[in-house]
């Protein structure tokens, strides 16, 4: 059986291997290709001596290239007849072609994954080998800021759907020959560029291997854009806390690199993604190591509080109005059921109609044109709460909380889609259990939170398991001077000199 399966391949493979002539290769080829509209087959003759053909596909390639570095120097060249043929290929490569990336190859598949991706091939009568012509020139986005992570001081510009000039983005920020940049590719029919990136001396080798392991595990029709990766090598799919960072900023994913992390590329994809993450990256911003430490602190402690109040809020709303009035002071108590008086539902139900108008209106801002949907969405939450409180729907109360409640969700963006399924969860606890319900939810959400792990790495790190000397950039972001060592989960090790702290010229003396 083993030897049948071994002869079949090798058919395959020999009749997929190139033929002698032109004319076959190019039968071969656009049998192969189904005549599609966009496959160019430009014939011509090499020095009035040699049959040749050029195949690309329009549209993926540069065509200057094509015409200046490559047809012109082969048509118009005459030593080509003068030499024996055994040599002529050679000569093709080392004395006619002007382009500056060239490769050999002596198969269909090779030549069809090559055009592919917007190189040309080369096939000259009489060889069964056809040169590859790097001649990619397909209409790509600019590099500008990103819409996603914009920032008042720091870098603006932002990773493009170019893999090619994303890993140069993030070259020109690491000049280090011990970046490495490993290509793979995933995907039967989109056959997409993966590429790996890390530092080779400060990431781990196991969670390298790890990584390239479950990407080359991917067996999937097609790969269109980077988060189709992420849920395909995650370690806890069923969790809504997504264990894989990503930004869209290259000067965010050097730092994460410059700490052993590793980058996952895909062509195609401005987001790019971060392996190992860890819970409080959530929290951390590109422009918190841009600013001076004391008022970033204090954001950063916002940002904690933000998120918490996101959380619970209409929770705790409905709690306190429902089962624990006792614990209001008699003042509030009094406001709040003079603001409720004549609405006709509870307050349970008032929190989750409240809640779905809400998502409602972000939904629809988000997916209409950008023009109107901020307008639509600012609008619609102005004229939808004036008008239930005034026709008697909700009460006043009810209004700021969900008011307080979606500014806040928007303080960490990172963990909206998490925030929105937690404060759904402890809406309900608090609907049935009242405080209990929202105590033993975040029990709950602690131990689910402590149990998870990122490529081996505790996700609640440094806090659960407690690293105190890892602690300078948790709740707080310490001075830069401080920070002297990467973080140990990552693998521990020095990252600046001793006697960091700026000093006087007197101090010096």
């Amino acid at each position: 059986m083993w030897r049948a399966k071994k002869k079949k391949e090798e058919e395959n493979k020999k009749e997929d291997s190139l033929l002698s002539t032109v004319s076959k290769n190019l039968e071969v080829l656009k049998e192969k290709l189904h005549n599609s509209s966009d496959c160019v087959f430009r014939e011509f003759v090499i020095g009035d001596k040699v049959n040749a053909a050029m195949v690309y596909i329009d549209g993926l390639t540069d065509k200057k290239v094509i015409h200046d570095d490559v047809i012109r120097p082969l048509m118009f060249s005459y030593a080509a007849g003068e030499l024996p043929r055994k040599s002529l290929l050679q000569h093709i490569e080392d004395g006619l072609l002007i382009a500056s990336d060239i490769k050999e190859v002596n198969t269909f598949n090779d030549i069809l994954g090559s055009i592919l991706l917007g190189d040309a091939a080369v096939i000259v009568d009489g060889e069964k080998v056809a040169i590859i012509v790097s001649s990619k020139g397909f209409p790509i986005r600019s590099v500008t800021e990103p819409q996603t992570e914009s920032v008042i001081r720091g870098p603006r510009e932002g990773f493009t759907e170019a893999i090619r000039i994303n890993t140069a983005l993030l070259r020109r920020k690491i000049h280090d020959p011990d970046l490495v940049f490993e290509n793979l590719e995933v995907g039967v029919r989109t056959k997409t560029s993966v590429v790996i990136a890390y530092v080779k001396d400060l990431a781990k080798e196991e969670t390298v291997n790890e990584v390239r392991r479950r990407i080359k595990s991917i067996d999937i029709d097609g790969i269109l854009d980077s988060g189709y990766i992420e849920q395909l090598i995650e370690d806890n799919p069923f969790s809504p806390f997504a264990t894989t960072g990503y930004s869209e900023k290259p000067d965010v994913i050097a730092g994460r690199i410059l700490e052993g992390r590793l980058a996952v590329f895909v062509d195609g994809s401005p987001i790019v993604l971060t392996i190992p993450m860890l819970f409080i990256e959530n929290f951390q911003t590109a422009e918190d190591y841009y600013s001076r430490p004391f008022f970033i602190s204090f954001v950063r402690l916002l940002r904690y509080l933000g998120f918490f109040i996101s959380i619970i809020a209409p929770a705790f709303y409905v709690a306190l109005t429902s089962f624990h009035q006792e614990l209001l002071p008699t003042p509030l108590l009094i406001s709040i059921a003079a603001a409720s008086e004549g609405t006709p539902f509870p307050a349970v139900v008032e929190v989750g109609v409240m809640e779905v108008l809400f998502e409602i209106l972000r939904e629809a801002g988000l997916r209409m044109p950008r023009a109107i949907g901020q307008a639509v969405s600012i609008v619609g939450a102005l004229v939808i709460g004036q008008a239930t409180v005034s026709a008697g729907l909700v009460g006043e109360p009810l209004i700021i909380v969900i008011a307080i409640t979606a500014i806040t969700a928007f303080l960490v963006p990172t963990l909206y889609e998490a925030g929105t399924l937690l404060r759904i969860g402890f809406y309900l606890l608090a609907a049935t259990f009242g405080l209990i319900g929202i105590g033993v939810g975040f029990l709950v959400v602690l131990v689910h939170l402590s149990s998870l792990h990122s490529y081996g790495v505790p996700f609640m790190s440094p806090i659960m398991p407690l690293e105190a000397d890892s602690f300078q950039d948790v709740l707080i972001r310490s001075p830069l001077w401080t920070m002297k060592r990467r973080p140990r989960v990552f693998g521990d090790g020095i990252r600046q000199g001793e006697n960091q702290k700026p000093v006087k010229e007197r101090d010096m003396q």
